[in-house]
């Protein structure tokens, strides 16, 4: 079992889904019904591993793998010998006549976990390797490279490459959606750099229906340069990460980051799932950029559900774990924005603080904040490296925030609150906080010269709705009526704080006491054992 230090809370809860459709929130003041606008569901797409019927080319080490991309039709199979090693860059040819999908295959296929189960680098043995040259790729694409599936390869940088900037591209820097290339999937790969040189990101997704599956990716840092598993910045979506170990130094997962190169590229209609994204905390003591673990800085539509979150100090940022701000980068994408985005029934774990939400970029425009929904979280902010402990934060106003039933565990943080409010110059249109139950914080929802409760919530919100919580230890006098101040956490009545299970005990005076009828808190149910997540991290990120 691995064991985080730094005094983390033991979260081991399973969450629940709920449709996001169910507009879950809604309160009247003085007649006038409120409530905040829920995020438009993302556009998906189907991954189901149905293999090709074409023929089969098999490519043996030491075998032509650049003439067999050029020779497959769709619906062929691609073979490469496991164990082999194959070196880049190679480029997925657009295939302009046939239907299907080119799969590349490691001929050890089926000694590998089956489709929806996450490999390994216990897994690498099956797998050949194309490795990417130093300052290149392993593999990338050219205008239209459309339908190809990686299943079961081993992505890398070859021996003499110690700088990548990524592992895998997928995009041309194009201006148009016109160009993009289309359908491609990695499934049970393992991509990663190699510590402790400087190897950037992993993949770069700027493609349509591009795709991440059961896959583990590891090892992406570089001094003086922010580092990602994962990244999009310059496409229409959609994109699917889903089962995979994510680690890197910077963000683990970034929308944004870059300037799109038309208004009609901002990454869309994205599902990020059942993921577990992990910093080992040995880089604190590095020189690397060090910053959260899942950023939104140009994207709409998407929904980040059932993911684990571990780990995130305060380093070369202030310890957020999640963020949702819109950068308009480098002043040449006005049309940058965060909007519709879902982040429901995740687990975060050991984070500084939770999460950070801004309204509209500054100095270069971007567009506004809107329809944001985070339900349903299991939270242990730790204050980690001296991060403030906040469990949210917004900024520079936005609109239709719903922060529902989450259960927030604070065990640090000097100035830990359960809101930072900071919008006075321009308030959040329509915020509903509702359902949400936290343990002892130092400001309580704060706002920023005003003080904590009823002022915070007039100085920084219009049309706001503040029922139903449960907040340990907080002045309940500065509050608005219907919500609840136990005195210390042990009046919570948890099925067992110390155990790391927030469900409710039978005998809580806030069971199915929610504005819904629900219990207040995340939904939880069942507990598993201890935090165990399978694969675990390898041993060089294991932290004891």
């Amino acid at each position: 079992m691995r064991r985080s230090n730094m005094s983390t809370p033991r979260i081991a809860a399973r969450l629940v889904a709920r449709p996001l459709a169910v507009l879950i929130t809604a309160g009247v003041v003085n007649g006038v019904v409120l409530a905040a606008t829920l995020p438009t569901a993302p556009k998906t797409f189907d991954t189901t591993y149905a293999a090709p019927s074409g023929a089969t080319l098999n490519v043996a080490a030491g075998g032509d793998l650049r003439a067999a991309l050029d020779k497959a039709q769709p619906g062929d199979t691609i073979v490469l010998q496991a164990g082999a090693t194959f070196t880049g860059p190679f480029t997925l040819p657009n295939k302009t006549s046939g239907s299907g999908w080119i799969y590349i295959v490691s001929s050890n296929l089926s000694n590998l976990p089956p489709p929806g189960t996450r490999v390994s680098p216990a897994n690498a043995a099956n797998m050949p390797k194309l490795l990417a040259p130093k300052a290149q790729s392993a593999v990338k694409t050219v205008a239209n490279s459309h339908n190809f599936r990686f299943v079961g390869i081993e992505f890398a940088p070859a021996a003499s490459a110690t700088m990548t900037y990524q592992i895998v591209t997928i995009g041309n820097a194009d201006t148009s959606p016109a160009t993009l290339a289309s359908h491609i999937v990695f499934d049970r790969c393992y991509v990663h750099g190699r510590a402790p040189e400087n190897h950037r990101r992993g993949i770069e997704m700027d493609g349509a229906y591009v795709a991440v599956l059961d896959s583990y990716i590891t090892d992406f840092q570089e001094l003086g340069a922010d580092t990602q598993g994962l990244l999009a910045y310059n496409t229409t979506g959609p994109l699917k990460i889903v089962n995979n170990y994510i680690e890197a130094a910077g963000e683990n997962v970034l929308f944004g980051g870059a300037d799109s190169r038309a208004a009609d590229l901002v990454p869309s209609d994205i599902e990020v799932r059942n993921n577990y994204l992990f910093k080992p905390l040995s880089l604190i003591a590095t020189r690397y950029n060090v910053k959260n673990l899942l950023e939104f800085k140009s994207t709409q539509r998407a929904v980040a559900s059932g993911n684990t979150l571990e780990n995130n100090p305060a380093k070369s940022q202030n310890g957020f774990a999640v963020l949702i701000t819109p950068r308009n980068q480098n002043g040449n994408a006005p049309w940058s924005v965060a909007t519709d985005i879902a982040i429901t029934n995740n687990t975060l774990i050991n984070i500084g603080s939770g999460f950070n939400i801004l309204g509209r970029d500054w100095p270069h425009p971007s567009q506004l904040t809107q329809r944001v929904l985070i339900r349903d979280n299991i939270m242990g902010i730790t204050g980690l490296n001296g991060a403030n402990g906040r469990a949210f934060q917004t900024v520079g106003g936005g609109s239709d925030y719903t922060i529902d039933h989450n259960t927030i565990i604070v065990t640090g943080g000097d100035t830990s609150d359960v809101m930072m409010a900071d919008t006075a110059k321009n308030k959040v249109t329509n915020l509903t906080f509702t359902n949400n139950l936290a343990t002892r914080t130092k400001f309580g929802f704060f706002g920023a010269s005003v003080g904590q409760g009823t002022a915070a919530l007039n100085s920084n919100y219009t049309n706001w709705v503040f029922s139903k919580n449960v907040l340990v230890d907080a002045p309940g006098g500065s509050y608005p009526g219907g919500n609840f101040f136990p005195n210390d956490v042990a009046a919570v009545r948890f099925v067992s704080h110390a155990g790391g299970n927030y469900a409710l005990a039978a005998d809580s005076p806030y069971k199915s006491a929610g504005t819904d009828g629900k219990d207040i808190g995340a939904d939880v149910s069942g507990v598993p054992s201890a935090g165990v997540i399978s694969p675990n991290p390898p041993s060089n990120v294991v932290v004891r």
